[in-house]
């Protein structure tokens, strides 16, 4: 793992934007996928929102995907599959590159065909503990006219990373703007933020 782990690492000190093939395994990319699926034909999905902790804004125009939070609580062995790969990534970025990560937060993500999210900022103005972005995908198949690119917005140029199965993306929060573009085709993500302990 932790070769995988430095991959992603070493391509975001080139770019800013880590990316890397099979951060879980194969095996799990199905078993979350799965479990996704099941959580959404259970109606345990929510509409986004855009704001902060106290206010929430569900805006469809600006942003049309569809959440539901992984918790260790929820006792699902997938899920902490999953959080036990973040546990050892957490304390391999902080042993190397001594970031500080106390902790995380991820939700499964569903993008509806035709759904996209405008561009944006990860880290909240009120609150500064997000530090690190981490998308992973679940898309079995994903083909160029599905769309749905994740479009990171750098000082001079456009990075366009198609939504494939086994990728995983890590950027810094609070630096770089990005957008979700327009999905031809119903799209699965687990997202989240490495985070830590503010005043």
């Amino acid at each position: 793992m932790e070769k995988i782990f430095d991959t992603l690492i070493d391509t975001f000190l080139d770019n800013k934007v880590g990316i890397t093939q099979n951060f879980i395994s194969e095996q799990l990319s199905l078993q979350l996928k799965q479990n996704l699926t099941d959580c959404y034909a259970e109606n345990l999905f929510k509409h986004a929102g855009t704001g902060n902790d106290n206010i929430v804004s569900h805006d469809h125009s600006v942003r049309g995907d569809m959440i539901y939070w992984l918790d260790r609580k929820h006792n699902n062995s997938h899920e902490n599959a999953f959080f036990d790969v973040m546990d050892s990534f957490i304390l391999h970025l902080n042993n190397t590159c001594y970031t500080g990560i106390t902790g995380y937060e991820f939700h499964y993500t569903l993008y509806p065909k035709g759904s996209f999210y405008k561009k944006h900022l990860d880290q909240f103005k009120s609150n500064e503990s997000r530090k690190y972005s981490m998308i992973i995908y679940l898309n079995t198949g994903w083909l160029e006219t599905d769309g749905g690119e994740l479009c990171i917005h750098h000082l001079d140029s456009l990075q366009k990373i198609a939504p494939e199965d086994g990728k995983s993306v890590f950027f810094k929060s609070n630096e770089l703007e990005h957008e979700v573009l327009c999905t031809n085709k119903q799209r699965l993500s687990i997202t989240g933020w490495l985070k830590v302990n503010t005043i």
